[in-house]
């Protein structure tokens, strides 16, 4: 879907971007990580020719992007950053609905498809169509600013640092809408954070920054079990990265046969992390694990998640 070939940004004697070869796949959920200055952002302003690249090639569906007209390229490619950048004069529908008029789309059609992503973003249309952004929390604004990217049904979405300024409660609700919206969806995503923890919870695959160098991409659970340099051992949890293995891999990967029904049960997609929260919380040493609908399927035991 998206391949950068040794791709780099100078200005003057600075190397902001030194390099950088990575594949994103079609469908895949790629966190871009790194400290303040990494590069991430400039490597996502270079894929939608916001910037020129110094040196090197990107290529979007195998085609280079130099080969793409900016707007239709952008067209492509719905982007979010932090800041959100509504139009405080218009209301949320013309807000979302901008790229659609400027495609030409009949006003019945770009109606619908408001309310509809509205309604993906767990705003209600009648309350929040005809509102203006000074009326809504940044929460909402936030998830506006998602609407809008997604409007014209872009192939991908870029996002920029989106949840950095928001409170831990809004952000770890926001990061559960775009999980959701990328399981439905199944859009291609390409993320910029910093958070670590952002970042194992979010990602399909991780690739970490330093100093505009690309140092090591894999899945989270093979950053957090071999890391390629001690940089990036530091960087995903240092001493911690056991307890954050937790984060990443799913109580089915590790439940026995059984149906021990010790303590409250646990979902089966929940982390190895919620259920041994759950297991101190409750003061019990197993767990039963239940389907969707309830049923339980096994067991999960304290002694597999301290194995694993």
């Amino acid at each position: 879907m998206i391949e950068l070939d040794r791709v780099s940004k100078r200005i003057g004697e600075a190397v902001i971007v030194d390099e950088v070869s990575l594949g994103i796949a079609e469908g895949e959920l790629c966190v871009l990580i790194g400290s303040s200055g990494a590069g991430k952002s400039t490597v996502l302003k270079m894929i939608n020719r916001l910037i020129p690249l110094s040196a090197g090639s990107i290529r979007f569906a195998g085609t280079d992007v130099t080969h793409i007209p900016p707007e239709d390229l952008r067209r492509r490619m719905g982007y979010v950053i932090q800041s959100i950048g509504l139009f405080p004069h218009w209301t949320i529908a013309r807000n979302i609905g901008t790229v659609p008029e400027l495609l030409g789309w009949p006003a019945a059609r770009i109606g619908a498809r408001v309310d509809e992503l509205l309604s993906l973003l767990k705003l209600d249309p009648a309350s929040f169509r005809g509102k203006y952004p000074h009326q809504l929390s940044i929460g909402q604004q936030q998830r506006v600013g998602v609407a809008r990217a997604l409007a014209a049904d872009p192939d991908v979405l870029l996002m920029d640092e989106p949840f950095g300024a928001l409170d831990p409660l809004v952000r770890e609700e926001l990061q559960d809408e775009i999980l959701r919206l990328h399981r439905d969806s199944h859009k291609t995503i390409l993320f910029v954070t910093h958070d670590m923890d952002e970042a194992l919870k979010l990602a399909t695959r991780i690739a970490l920054m330093d100093r505009g160098r690309l140092v090591q991409a894999g899945t989270p659970a093979e950053l957090l079990a071999a890391p390629a340099t001690p940089f990036v051992r530091d960087f995903v949890g240092g001493r911690d990265r056991g307890i954050k293995l937790l984060l990443v891999e799913r109580v089915t990967q590790h439940m026995r046969a059984g149906t021990d029904r010790e303590g409250e049960p646990i979902a089966a997609d929940a982390t190895l992390h919620q259920a041994l929260s759950q297991m101190v919380s409750q003061g019990v040493d197993r767990l039963a694990v239940v389907d969707g609908e309830g049923r339980v399927i096994g067991t999960l035991h304290l002694a597999d998640i301290v194995r694993r």
